[in-house]
């Protein structure tokens, strides 16, 4: 079955993404196309990358590294939910991305993102991420606004269309996971030598 994170992506105090992170978790959870799964960056408490060899050769030094390693090549698939700071993704976002390489390469990835103007230009700065790291980003997004999907821009109280939108990327990352799939399990260039 295809396994899909749904990852939060901030780690500030009092973040609005913890209440927004679980409301996608609860939809995808009634749904049977997939297993989805969870995933606080802030339980795995990475610094600023400390890792001396570059990602892209998998020579990870650092326990925290290693199991951050493992825990996102189980997926084939991810949901980000990102706030927006200062028109970007937040920085502990981007760090955890940072960390590593073939672990994300050819899997699908769609964003949920809350903010002033709904977070989309964190999507669009993660977007560009994502193809360095041969990650397909769906079209869906869910964009939450700060106005009118939240009460005093903190309790969630998400519109009732937002729902139809959470669903849209989840078809899509599913879809999209599924079809990437041969890329995955295609023996590489050494291997086949």
């Amino acid at each position: 079955m295809i396994r899909i994170a749904i990852i939060l992506g901030s780690t500030r105090p009092g973040r609005n993404g913890e209440a927004v992170a679980n409301w996608v978790y609860d939809i995808a959870k009634q749904r049977d196309d997939a297993e989805y799964e969870l995933v606080d960056i802030a339980e795995y408490r990475l610094p600023h990358l400390d890792e001396a060899v570059p990602p892209s050769l998998g020579q990870y030094a650092q326990p925290h590294t290693r199991a951050w390693a493992e825990k996102i090549a189980s997926f084939d698939g991810f949901v980000f939910v990102t706030p927006e700071y200062n028109h970007s993704t937040s920085g502990a976002l981007k760090n955890a991305i940072d960390f590593l390489y073939a672990e994300w390469n050819n899997k699908a990835a769609g964003f949920v993102s809350y903010g002033s103007v709904g977070g989309t230009r964190a999507v669009e700065h993660l977007r560009l991420v994502m193809g360095e790291l041969q990650v397909a980003d769906v079209r869906a997004q869910a964009a939450l606004s700060l106005y009118s999907d939240f009460e005093d821009f903190s309790l969630f109280r998400p519109a009732p269309h937002q729902e139809a939108a959470v669903g849209a990327v989840l078809d899509q990352v599913v879809a999209w996971s599924g079809a990437l799939a041969p890329l995955r399990t295609a023996p590489t260039a050494d291997a086949a030598s």
